[in-house]
């Protein structure tokens, strides 16, 4: 029996469109890829509407799923180029966005695949056109699981994005957005705010998945900072993580115990963070990042003594 083609007609975020499709594709979805479909067209406006799309506008979508971000955000993108990393969902997207001019569906795993190139290729076909690639979005409805890792592996691999609008597990944005002081905030938190500006833009019930999930999820939005507003002195970025692992690793502890793990002497360690103004007693949770900087600094300057 022949597919039928709904081309340009297709709605794949409603329960009837979702069931129709997967029922001519033969498609059923793997629990070990985390797949949960948005069926709520007032959601993906509000993830749309937060990415601020222009015709200059490159957005790298990962994991399309059936395709309704994609399809909505190629009316108002230069160019959507969607990584999906289950094979059996690339006829779906074929169906749903495969003939949009502006869309290309890549089958592949987004924490293998080399971003950075795929955005400078795009820069070159834009100029080749006369036309020029002001913004690179990423959006994306982020599997539970390898959440951090994506998020991670974008910023320390300094994609070259200007702006992230994701959605994830409600428990997980509430740690990234978290501000000193409270329980959530961690060093997820200060990864992300380190290099991004961070918007929580809404909250997402359970209910408008299917399946339905069993949490709720929320929609970020991580705008890189085009320049850090701390300064980062001896030891570098590499020193300063390593001073907020070892704060968040033993977070019950003080500071002065905390950090030992960093090999430095206890006596020593009392003395650089009293010269930074930071009371050994206090607990890495109560530490702003510019706290953990001057940390990070003064620890780099002992050592190059």
């Amino acid at each position: 029996m022949t597919a039928i083609k709904f081309r340009g007609k297709m709605k794949p975020y409603t329960r009837k469109a979702i069931r129709e499709i997967s029922e001519r594709h033969g498609f059923r979805r793997a629990d070990s890829l985390g797949q949960n479909f948005l069926i709520d067209r007032n959601i993906i406006e509000k993830i749309i509407d937060a990415a601020e799309l222009t015709k200059e506008t490159l957005v790298i979508e990962i994991g399309p799923g059936m395709g309704a971000l994609t399809q909505i955000a190629a009316e108002t993108a230069g160019k959507v180029i969607a990584v999906e990393i289950d094979r059996h969902l690339i006829p779906v997207l074929d169906e749903v966005v495969g003939h949009l001019d502006n869309v290309e569906i890549i089958n592949e795993d987004i924490l293998k695949t080399d971003i950075n190139e795929l955005i400078e290729l795009e820069k070159k076909n834009f100029a080749d056109s006369g036309r020029n690639i002001e913004k690179v979005v990423i959006l994306g409805n982020l599997p539970y699981y390898i959440t951090t890792p994506i998020i991670m592996g974008i910023l320390e691999r300094e994609i070259k994005m200007d702006t992230m609008v994701i959605m994830m597990q409600k428990e997980v944005a509430e740690r990234i957005v978290a501000t000193p002081g409270g329980k959530t905030y961690g060093a997820l938190s200060i990864a992300c705010q380190f290099f991004c500006e961070t918007d929580y833009v809404t909250t997402v019930p359970r209910t408008v998945f299917q399946p339905q999930p069993k949490v709720d999820s929320a929609v970020l939005k991580l705008n890189r900072r085009e320049r850090l507003p701390w300064e980062i002195g001896a030891g570098g970025r590499e020193l300063f993580f390593d001073v907020v692992r070892a704060g968040f690793n033993r977070r019950r502890k003080t500071l002065l115990n905390a950090l030992t793990a960093l090999n430095i002497d206890k006596a020593e360690l009392k003395r650089i963070l009293e010269s930074v103004g930071v009371e050994p007693s206090r607990r890495a949770e109560t530490l702003s990042i510019q706290e953990f900087a001057n940390i990070a600094n003064a620890i780099g300057r002992q050592r190059e003594l």
